[in-house]
């Protein structure tokens, strides 16, 4: 087997379980160092035990592979910084961050406390900042001191925040935060040898069950989104191969890989000065613009999506 990532460094946020046990895994296959960052909390972000990722770095070991744990909080700018600096000190380098760590406080709006949208953003966004800051940074400074640099920043959006979905105000708003940052920051870091993408995933995992039928569902379901599927691009995105691919968003369902395509102005009207005349001029814009998508990604009109007109 080819392997894609002979010699490089990775760090897997949130890599103890489902999506990110998976990433880190084959990272490793592909010869990969890993650090294998999990709190070990629970789905919605309380407690923590570092069993998961030691489970993980004893998998990667027992395949011939190269793993350590970090047991740091993403949502703590300092612990994502020791997380590169752990990287650098036990393997000499970093090439790869994977910002995957992620909870769950899913509630309506109107239900919703501060702390559920607190929580959920600190994880989600902070928490793709600081690994994504701290690695930047170390390569930044590589490249102003001349040595080669090697990076790859691979974030993870969700098809709640690319496309929307109810109950998910928080997440659905970190994770088009994520995909937007991603945007920028591939503009920012492209000058340093840097990519910056970005995975809207639909996976099994333990955040993702019980919105997807939990028991009730058959092993055949499970097996067609299982998460091994969401790592094989991020290994691909990883890899030497990928260097002209950057500012992207993945979409990936099981086999399905496709490229969210994001905003883009539609159509345009000239707005005329007084509001008492625009509502023929909006419904004009309303007919011609573009339905926004439903969670599959493709056009849906019905309750809680515009229409084309009003």
């Amino acid at each position: 087997m080819t392997r894609l990532l002979e010699g490089k460094v990775a760090l897997v946020t949130g890599a103890g379980r489902g999506i990110g046990r998976e990433h880190a895994l084959m990272l490793a296959e592909h010869g990969a160092r890993v650090v294998v960052n999990d709190l070990g909390g629970d789905e919605f972000g309380g407690g923590a035990d570092a069993t998961p990722a030691a489970e993980v770095v004893a998998a990667i070991a027992s395949a011939g592979g190269e793993a350590v744990v970090n047991g740091g909080s993403v949502a703590s700018f300092d612990d994502a910084g020791a997380m590169v600096q752990q990287a650098v000190d036990t393997f000499g380098d970093i090439n790869i961050v994977v910002n995957n760590a992620g909870i769950l406080r899913d509630r309506m709006v109107f239900s919703m406390t501060e702390d559920d949208w607190d929580a959920v953003v600190a994880v989600h966004l902070k928490g793709t900042f600081g690994p994504s800051h701290h690695a930047a940074a170390y390569w930044r400074n590589k490249a102003k001191s001349g040595e080669e640099t090697y990076g790859r920043i691979i974030n993870t959006s969700s098809p709640s925040g690319i496309y929307g979905n109810v109950g998910q105000t928080n997440y659905g708003a970190a994770k088009a935060g994520i995909a937007a940052f991603t945007v920028i920051a591939a503009q920012e870091l492209v000058r340093y040898g840097v990519t910056v993408n970005c995975l809207a995933p639909t996976a099994w995992s333990r955040l993702t069950a019980p919105l997807m039928g939990g028991d009730e569902a058959s092993e055949e379901f499970k097996d067609s989104i299982d998460p091994r599927w969401i790592a094989v691009v991020t290994a691909w995105l990883a890899s030497p191969e990928a260097a002209d691919v950057t500012g992207r968003v993945f979409d990936v369902r099981g086999q399905n890989l496709g490229i969210a395509e994001g905003w883009h102005l539609g159509p345009v009207e000239v707005q005329p000065d007084n509001p008492a005349e625009l509502g023929p001029v909006v419904s004009k814009l309303m007919a011609a613009a573009r339905l926004n998508a439903d969670m599959s990604g493709r056009d849906h009109e019905g309750p809680g999506f515009p229409s084309r007109s009003i």
